[in-house]
């Protein structure tokens, strides 16, 4: 492991969140992070799609994380702004959010995310992009 993906993963196992949702690190590289989680009927609506806020949470962590890679050391981040749009029902067994780093200031992160769904062996279906503003905090 590296530093880098070591620095990511503990502050991701700190993350109650994530582990409430079930969610699961998957991949860790400079600028980009994956994020999974499995269709839960417990995170689902009343229409049996995964929930908005389920989907919304796992991309806002991965674009988080994919600024983290390239904050400063000794330093953290926190999500200013993002949008999304939920571009069809969020229908799989499994989810996978990629949150990747467009622009990496000196106070500002700007990140882009989508969030794919699987079922079986289907093609993977794009059901979330996000474009997200993380500010960097500095101690």
């Amino acid at each position: 492991m590296t530093n880098l993906q070591d620095r990511i993963t503990a502050s991701f196992q700190a993350q109650g969140l994530m582990a409430t949702l079930g969610a699961e690190l998957v991949l860790v590289s400079e600028g980009e992070v994956h994020i999974a989680l499995p269709f839960s009927e417990r995170l689902s609506q009343q229409h049996g799609y995964m929930h908005a806020g389920a989907i919304t949470s796992i991309l806002d962590s991965a674009c988080g994380y994919a600024a983290l890679t390239k904050a400063p050391p000794g330093c953290e981040v926190v999500t200013a702004e993002f949008k999304i749009n939920l571009l069809r029902p969020a229908l799989g067994d499994r989810f996978l959010a990629i949150g990747r780093v467009q622009n990496a200031g000196r106070s500002l992160i700007v990140c882009t995310g989508e969030v794919q769904a699987f079922s079986g062996t289907a093609t993977p279906k794009v059901v979330a992009l996000m474009q997200a503003t993380i500010a960097i905090l500095r101690p």
